[in-house]
């Protein structure tokens, strides 16, 4: 159990921010997360010892987060107002400048953004969480404050 909690406490960001960045709903990213989690835990014997395993964690979140959103397109509301549970809480509406990041930067460049900015990880802590060279989390990380800059300034002279 020693083991696992260190590898959630190591991981759980990363894999956090690729749900996140799908579903954008912060609830069911955390219940997207635990499953993936347990998904990860029943198939351990699938990940190659030789392949990046914040990687692997990833994609068996954001395959969550994929089917999640396709059985979400398929369902059909009973409710009058579909919109009524976002109001009930703050906990699930993001606030406005994560909203824009998620719709205008690329999934790297929003969870590179996330992880530094958010979460407090080092570029040189991302560099290796993304199996990226430092060089390119500082650029991507550069060019999606400046993209935000930029939407932000427009909006806000509109």
């Amino acid at each position: 159990m020693r083991a696992f909690d260190t590898v959630y406490e190591q991981t759980n960001r990363t894999v956090y921010f690729a749900i996140l960045y799908i579903v954008r709903d912060k609830m069911y990213a955390e219940d997207l997360l635990q499953e993936t989690f347990v998904r990860a835990l029943r198939s351990l014997d699938s990940y190659r010892p030789d392949t990046n395993f914040i990687a692997w964690l990833a994609r068996i979140g954001k395959n969550l987060a994929l089917n999640h959103r396709k059985r979400a397109l398929r369902e059909v509301s009973t409710d009058f107002d579909t919109e009524s549970y976002k109001y009930g809480s703050q906990e699930t509406n993001l606030p406005y400048i994560f909203d824009v990041a998620a719709k205008h930067l690329s999934e790297e460049e929003y969870q590179i953004l996330m992880l530094c900015h958010v979460s407090g990880y080092k570029r040189r802590e991302v560099a290796q969480m993304l199996d990226l060279p430092i060089g390119t989390v500082t650029w991507k990380n550069n060019e999606a404050l400046k993209k935000l800059k930029k939407i932000l300034e427009k909006e806000d002279a509109v």
